[in-house]
C-alpha cells in the first residue's frame, strides 16, 4: 500500500491538556501508511514532541499549500464546532473543510463533540460540511442525535482519549500519598466567591483526609493562575503539577485516589486510570459525561454556597465512593478503539 498523507486539524499547540491528548491518541490511531502532517499554534513543540510535519495553523498561504499536498484532511477531535466560546472557531475550522471538500480530499470529521450551535449561519455551515464527510465518528449522544436530524451518517463511541497509553509519572512515588488531584480552569462560572467556597472546602477536606493535594493545570493560560491562587492555602501539603505530554498527565491518575475535576479530559483521564471522579461543570459536555458514567458533581451555577456541605460531599465519596469497575473501563476503551477503525476505513 502506498503512503498517504493527512492534513490534522485541531486547537493543538495551544497548551490545552485535553487538545493534546486528543493529538496524541490520534497519532497513535492512524494506520501506518498515512503520514501525518499537523496544523499546530506550535509547530516547533508539536514537531519536536510528536516528530511529524507541522505548519501554522495560521498562516493561511502554508495551510493551502499543505491541504494540495495531502490526500486526506482530518478534524481532529473535541468541540471545534460550536459557537459558544468562539464566533470564529468554528468558521476557522469549517472553512479549512470547505476548502478540502472542494479539493476533493477525503475527509474525516473524528471524535465530534457538536455544539452548541446557536447562530444559523455556523449551523448551516456546520450541516453542510459535516454532509460532505467522507466518514464521521461522535463522541456524545447529542451529537449523534444532531447529525440524526440532519441524517448525516455517523458513528457513536467514546472520547479516544479513553484509549490514550498513559506514561508513569517519575517522582510521583516521593509525593505524600494518599493524593487527591484537582483541576480547575478559569471560566466567567468560576466567579471569586465560588473559587473562594471551593478553596475553604478543599482545605477542610485536606484536614480531615490528610491526603496531599495535587494541583493539575490542564492548560497554563487558563488553570494555573488558579492553581496558584488555592496553593498557598495548602502550602505544606499540596503540589502544582504542570505536564505537557498528554501520556504523562493521564498517567499521574495511576498514583491518585480522588480527582475533582472541571476540565472533561482530566475527568476521563482519571476514570480511564480507576480512579474516583468528582466533576464541575461548565459545559454540557461535562453535563454528558457524569450522566453517561454517573460522575457524582454540581454545575458551577449550583455550587452549595457552604464550604462546610462542599467538603462533606467530597469526603462521603472520598470514603464511599466507588470508582468504575476495570470492566467498565476496559468495555470503555474497546469501544473507543471504533475511533481508530474509522480512520483504517476511511484512509485505506
Amino acid at each position: 500500500m502506498g503512503t498517504m498523507r493527512a492534513l490534522l486539524s485541531g486547537y493543538y499547540g495551544k497548551g490545552n491538556g485535553g487538545d493534546e491528548a486528543l493529538l496524541a491518541t490520534l497519532l497513535q490511531m492512524l494506520p501506518s501508511h498515512v503520514t501525518p502532517v499537523v496544523l499546530s499554534g506550535n509547530p516547533k513543540e508539536t514537531r519536536d514532541r510528536y516528530n511529524v510535519e507541522t505548519h501554522n495553523r495560521m498562516a493561511m498561504l502554508p495551510v493551502q499549500q499543505a491541504l494540495r499536498s495531502c490526500d486526506a484532511f482530518i478534524w481532529g477531535g473535541g468541540s471545534l464546532i460550536q459557537d459558544v466560546t468562539s464566533t470564529i472557531s468554528p468558521l476557522y475550522y469549517g472553512g479549512l473543510m470547505t476548502l478540502a471538500q472542494t479539493m476533493n480530499l477525503k475527509t474525516i470529521a473524528w471524535a465530534q463533540g457538536i455544539g452548541p450551535l446557536v447562530r444559523p449561519q455556523t449551523r448551516w455551515l456546520a450541516k453542510r460540511n459535516f454532509a460532505g464527510c467522507t466518514k464521521i465518528s461522535v463522541r456524545d449522544r447529542a451529537s449523534a442525535a444532531l447529525l440524526s436530524d440532519w441524517q448525516i451518517p455517523h458513528i457513536i463511541a467514546p472520547d479516544p482519549v479513553w484509549a490514550l497509553q498513559g506514561k508513569s509519572v517519575p517522582g510521583l512515588a516521593d509525593l505524600p500519598a494518599p493524593r487527591v488531584a484537582v483541576t480547575l480552569r478559569s471560566h466567567p462560572q468560576l466567579t471569586p466567591t465560588r473559587l473562594a467556597n471551593l478553596t475553604k472546602a478543599l482545605v477542610d477536606f485536606q484536614t480531615a483526609t490528610q491526603a496531599f493535594i495535587l494541583l493539575l493545570p490542564f492548560q497554563k493560560s487558563e488553570d494555573l493562575g488558579i492553581a496558584q491562587a488555592i496553593q498557598p492555602h495548602l502550602a505544606d501539603v499540596s503540589k502544582i503539577l504542570c505536564l505537557e505530554d498528554p501520556q504523562l498527565l493521564k498517567g499521574v491518575y495511576r498514583g491518585v485516589e480522588m480527582a475533582i475535576g472541571m476540565r472533561l479530559h482530566s475527568l476521563i483521564m482519571a476514570a480511564a486510570e480507576g480512579c474516583r471522579c468528582f466533576a464541575l461543570s461548565y459545559d454540557p459536555k461535562v453535563n454528558r459525561l457524569m450522566e453517561d458514567l454517573a460522575i457524582p458533581g454540581w454545575d458551577l451555577d449550583n455550587l452549595p454556597d457552604d464550604a462546610n456541605i462542599i467538603s462533606k460531599t467530597w469526603l462521603e465519596h472520598y470514603a464511599n465512593g466507588e470508582p468504575l469497575l476495570s470492566a467498565q473501563i476496559q468495555s470503555l476503551i474497546d469501544r473507543a478503539l471504533t475511533h481508530r477503525d474509522l480512520l483504517s476505513e476511511a484512509l485505506s
